[in-house]
């Protein structure tokens, strides 16, 4: 029987053709771009449940410095980690914790050649993490308060156009959400992220990963202000507080403290900000008048010894910092 369906011509390829010049569409895998969107992805995964094999994973990434000389994928990595953290201050302490495990773990043959040590030698693995995580809290530190001083000032400036349009809204008794302005959303995203960063500074210190000197660095800084306070300070000055005052009032910062303390009492006095703050502030006062003990929990520890103690028997156990 004579076979019905014909047999196809053999194509002829030629050398110039459209499939044979078209590239590889893949995005290289040491690229900026493409190591962004793993870690990314292995952050949006990270859980208390998961935490050892995603961090593992996170680790492999930050060992890639190993082929380099200025530590760019380690610097990038943390990078991440701390955007994802300031952007989700309920989870600071699990980033810190993640912080915490890359430093114990990365490897010795990590080094940068742009920095040294006494001796002249290139500074490697968890004291080169270590340094990265520094420059990281005080770059970050000091430009939230330049992005947030701009967008706060920038919303300002929208500030009676918001008014009116949630007036507009009121009076339209409708339950459609309020569209503010790109200033607005802007600011309020300054302000969730300059919170978020202070709390993850917090927990950085619970974990003997920054020094008492930093924190009263930042409790200073967000105090400088006394004449004219401005709110988003003060409440990142109670966050910071209610995260490490325990641990900081010792009997050798007991002055520092005191100081702090007293222009606190000053502050819920004043008339330059909102109720809502000002019973902050004393919510504050009045813990540490109760020797940083809550009204719904036992006592803890005092010192910053048995605070370190207390998390080194934590699920996620830790070990001493690099040498």
């Amino acid at each position: 029987m004579q076979n019905l369906i014909a047999a196809e011509p053999d194509l002829h390829h030629a050398e110039n053709s459209w499939s044979t010049q078209r590239k590889p569409t893949g995005q290289d895998p040491n690229s900026p771009e493409f190591i962004d969107r793993k870690v990314k992805g292995l952050l949006n995964k990270l859980t208390m449940e998961k935490f050892d094999s995603i961090a593992a994973q996170i680790l492999e990434w930050a060992n890639r410095s190993v082929q380099e000389v200025d530590g760019r994928t380690l610097i990038q990595v943390i990078r991440l980690v701390f955007e994802k953290a300031t952007d989700e201050a309920a989870w600071s302490e699990m980033y810190a914790r993640l912080c915490r495990f890359l430093m114990e773990r990365i490897s010795q043959d990590v080094r940068d050649e742009g920095i040294k040590n006494a001796d002249g030698k290139p500074i490697a693995g968890g004291n080169l993490f270590r340094k990265y995580l520094l420059n990281r809290c005080q770059e970050d530190f000091e430009r939230g308060w330049s992005a947030k001083e701009s967008a706060m000032l920038a919303a300002a400036s929208k500030a009676e156009d918001d008014k009116a349009v949630a007036a507009a809204a009121e009076k339209a008794g409708g339950g459609e959400e309020v569209l503010y302005s790109d200033e607005y959303y802007a600011s309020q995203k300054a302000k969730r992220r300059g919170l978020g960063l202070v709390k993850f500074i917090g927990e950085l210190f619970k974990l003997q990963m920054l020094t008492e000197r930093i924190m009263h660095e930042c409790i200073k800084k967000l105090l400088s202000n006394v004449e004219n306070p401005e709110e988003e300070e003060i409440e990142s000055l109670c966050k910071l507080l209610a995260t490490v005052g325990q641990a900081l009032d010792t009997p050798k910062a007991r002055n520092h403290m005191d100081i702090y303390f007293a222009r606190m009492q000053e502050l819920s006095n004043s008339s330059q900000i909102s109720s809502r703050i000002q019973y902050m502030l004393l919510d504050i006062i009045e813990l540490r008048g109760r020797k940083w003990v809550s009204r719904t929990q036992v006592a803890a520890p005092t010192t910053i010894a048995e605070v370190h103690q207390k998390v080194s028997y934590s699920e996620f156990t830790v070990g001493p910092l690099p040498g």
